[in-house]
């Protein structure tokens, strides 16, 4: 175990596939390992490359071989898939790793921190509870139409069958107001928890220049700028504002071959959290030029006198994307030109 160069680890939960190699990639073993003995090596092993697939855990285990002094590279899965051999298993997954990890050109993941990964949660926790807010109007919603009680949809509606239920002369069972009125008290039980969750994003922004910088820009609100700061690494990696709008997936797909260009629709191959917000954003950007009703005499006013709303909107949200890198690789708020 003491000469081997790389480290090339399959995550699981309990049980984890080593492939170790030497330094010119010749297998040294491939064996199973549990949680407890893969900790084991990781803390006794000579400093060496651990190489893993950027999935769940993978950060965790990520910081814990740092801490034992080895580098580490987290390489995206895509880039893992072309060098699995034949039958696809934890071995073959594990030496695939190794293979890949050796590839010069290769473009690995930086390493999250545990206060990085904490914005993370923060972050999907309110997305989870305003998805489950929503599942649960609309439950209630369909339940009602099936007595002759249609409601409009969205959140503000929400007081009109609270009205409803508490008037006696709606015609309704008693059981199913008594059912009605558990849905709506989940409601408020799950809104309560949104408005504490963006209550902690707002105290957030008053102590970070970073989110405060980011909310400067037009259509990045507090839920964009908490999704930034929470899923992007340090925009200092990316070399110009281009890659960072590829990195979210902003960026035509591309079908060239012998020296013509195709470009097709948004690739999508980018971190898909921030890519939507800023879609939203600057969906409401639109909305709010379109209510005005005159385009302005600018690039945006031009794009929509010549393209459909959501192919201006995307964009939008890359030239918003290009801004963001800018104003965070600068250290400058945004500025209205």
């Amino acid at each position: 175990m003491a000469d081997a160069y790389m480290l090339a680890i399959d995550l699981a939960k309990r049980s984890f596939q080593v492939c170790a190699t030497d330094r010119t990639g010749s297998v040294l073993y491939n064996r199973a390992m549990s949680r407890a003995k893969l900790e084991a090596l990781l803390t006794e092993h000579s400093h060496c490359i651990v190489a893993m697939e950027a999935c769940a855990t993978g950060h965790f285990w990520g910081r814990t071989a740092q801490a034992a002094g080895h580098e580490v590279r987290l390489i995206p899965p895509i880039y893992v898939k072309p060098f699995v051999k034949r039958q696809k298993n934890d071995a073959s997954d594990a030496a695939a790793i190794a293979e890949a990890a050796r590839r010069p050109d290769l473009h690995c993941v930086a390493v999250k921190s545990a206060e990085h990964q904490a914005r993370a949660v923060a972050y999907r926790t309110h997305q989870c509870f305003v998805s489950q807010r929503t599942q649960t109007i609309n439950a209630l919603r369909g339940h009602l139409a099936e007595f002759g009680l249609i409601f409009a949809q969205g959140t503000p509606h929400l007081k009109d069958i609270q009205t409803a239920i508490q008037d006696e002369a709606t015609n309704l069972p008693d059981s199913v107001r008594d059912v009605a009125r558990l849905y709506l008290d989940h409601i408020d039980v799950l809104t309560a928890h949104i408005d504490q969750l963006l209550l902690k994003l707002r105290e957030a922004m008053q102590v970070n220049a970073e989110m405060r910088r980011l909310c400067t820009v037009p259509g990045v609100g507090l839920v964009t700028a908490g999704a930034i700061m929470a899923f992007a690494p340090d925009l200092r990696t990316f070399a110009n504002g281009r890659n960072f709008a590829a990195w979210l997936g902003l960026v035509p797909r591309q079908r060239s071959t012998g020296g013509k260009a195709k470009l097709g629709s948004m690739s999508k191959m980018g971190q898909s959290d921030i890519r939507k917000l800023l879609v939203v954003g600057a969906m409401s950007r639109i909305r709010w030029i379109v209510r005005k009703g005159v385009l302005p005499d600018n690039w945006l006013g031009r794009l929509m006198g010549r393209k459909p709303r959501m192919v201006a909107a995307v964009a939008l949200a890359n030239k918003m994307a290009r801004i963001v890198w800018a104003i965070m690789t600068r250290e400058e708020n945004y500025k209205l030109a």
